[in-house]
């Protein structure tokens, strides 16, 4: 049966996990998540994801209407604002280049997916659960206002999504 609750952020938990730590990519995330203690990713907050899909119209000679259209490259992008800036998100965006020193020669960009889980407590085991796989910071921000919360964004993009839900236990 489909999950059919509703949520709010309170319901949500947001992890990083590795799917290849074999690789110099997930090796870096690997090593940013567990110095870090991100799973999970603690005062998160604003998440968006976002999946576009290039739609391609075939105009027919004499025609004003669309006969086709054709599915073209889907894009997964997305942001999240975080208010503990410890230095991990822009670790996860620069790799060893985040830590303070400028590093001499090319540098990996680490790459992760990003799991973002929703549950309702009064319904426990009935989630839904979003995975971005395949997921590379290409923007950070740090925002300092005078009198609010001090909060730092990234941007990502994303090889790839996948949704799934639970229905739990059901009496």
């Amino acid at each position: 049966m489909p999950n059919t609750n509703v949520y709010t952020g309170m319901d949500g938990a947001i992890t990083i996990a590795v799917d290849d730590a074999a690789s110099p990519e997930g090796l870096a995330a690997s090593t940013v998540a567990e110095a870090f203690s991100l799973a999970p990713i603690g005062r998160a907050t604003d998440v968006t994801v976002k999946v576009t899909s290039a739609m391609r119209p075939f105009h027919e000679v004499g025609q004003r209407y669309a006969t086709e259209l054709r599915a073209g490259n889907v894009d997964v992008t997305g942001t999240m604002g975080r208010a503990h800036i410890n230095g991990a998100l822009l670790r996860l965006m620069l790799g060893d280049a985040g830590a303070g020193t400028r590093p001499a020669g090319p540098f990996v960009s680490p790459t992760f997916n990003l799991s973002l889980l929703l549950e309702n407590p009064a319904r426990p085991g009935q989630r839904s659960t979003l995975t971005v796989h395949g997921v590379k910071l290409d923007g950070w921000s740090f925002v300092m206002p005078e009198d609010e919360f001090v909060l730092e964004s990234v941007s990502f993009r994303a090889l790839w999504i996948g949704a799934e839900d639970s229905a739990g236990d059901e009496g």
